[in-house]
């Protein structure tokens, strides 16, 4: 489910008054993240604007904005089928609103399926687009293209780099380390987007008893993967959103200091802007 956003749609309107030397990133908390280039390009990535499944999950930062508020946008994408990734009343009002294209893996169009997003929310059928590891898509000035990700709790997911004339933004979706050399050594990844979080006690989806659980990549394995990647900076994402899975994402310069990678970290909260 969604619900309305404390935050009007300030941020939004700060995206579509950006003019950007190169890329301009903000940070939607979660794994969400909207991408902007010099030519006008607008894609995001697993926006995700409900509050989870309380009390299983409970979602800690504010919700940044309504998707039926959003007016520009050429893409969205999904990295892979979990609700906080591809989720109908996040992402099918941007599509039905901008008329953008929607990219993810065949476990994407599972969920795009048993949501109707077609029937429920307007969204036609040339705007859905299947992904697999080693396509290339062509967003305006943006190359994007699909690579392996190492997620173990996922069906399939994938990871996303994004090359433009001013440097290079990898996304990888909820993957911990595993998958990345080969990705590493393909591209020179200025920033990189990692999911980390704790472990914690969280309850089962069957049983409802709090459980052990891991879902991200905790300290020493984001480092592992910014090192597989070789990431210039590394930019930790999904540590600020679920109870019981929060973090402090600056104890990595810690973790990173005797490393080669990441050469910095750069923190983001919900809102803020990166550039490239």
């Amino acid at each position: 489910m969604t619900v309305d956003s404390d935050w009007d749609d300030w941020l939004l309107r700060a995206v579509e008054d950006a003019d950007p030397d190169g890329l301009a990133i903000w940070y939607l908390g979660c794994n969400g993240f909207i991408v902007k280039s010099s030519g006008d390009t607008t894609v995001f990535i697993d926006p995700y604007l409900g509050i989870g499944d309380p009390p299983r999950t409970v979602r800690m930062v504010p919700v940044p904005f309504d998707p039926t508020d959003v007016q520009e946008a050429d893409a969205v994408l999904g990295t892979h089928e979990h609700t906080d990734h591809v989720h109908g009343p996040s992402q099918a009002p941007i599509l039905a609103g901008t008329n953008a294209d929607y990219y993810t893996t065949d476990s994407g169009h599972d969920v795009i399926r048993e949501e109707a997003w077609m029937d429920n929310w307007s969204v036609t059928d040339d705007q859905l687009h299947e992904v697999e590891e080693g396509d290339a898509l062509e967003i305006g000035d943006l190359t994007i293209h699909v690579e392996p990700a190492n997620d173990p709790d996922a069906e399939h997911p994938v990871s996303y780099v994004f090359e433009h004339e001013s440097g290079t933004f990898f996304h990888g979706g909820d993957a911990r380390p595993g998958d990345f050399e080969a990705v590493g050594e393909a591209y020179d990844i200025d920033l990189g987007v990692l999911a980390f979080g704790t472990i914690g006690m969280i309850d089962d989806s069957d049983t409802g008893e709090p459980t052990r659980t891991q879902w991200y990549s905790d300290e020493n394995m984001i480092i592992e993967a910014a090192n597989e990647l070789r990431l210039d900076r590394l930019l930790p994402s999904h540590w600020d959103m679920w109870k019981g899975m929060t973090t402090e994402p600056t104890v990595l310069h810690n973790h990173a200091n005797s490393f080669e990678y990441p050469r910095s970290l750069e923190i983001a909260k919900i809102g803020d802007r990166v550039d490239l």
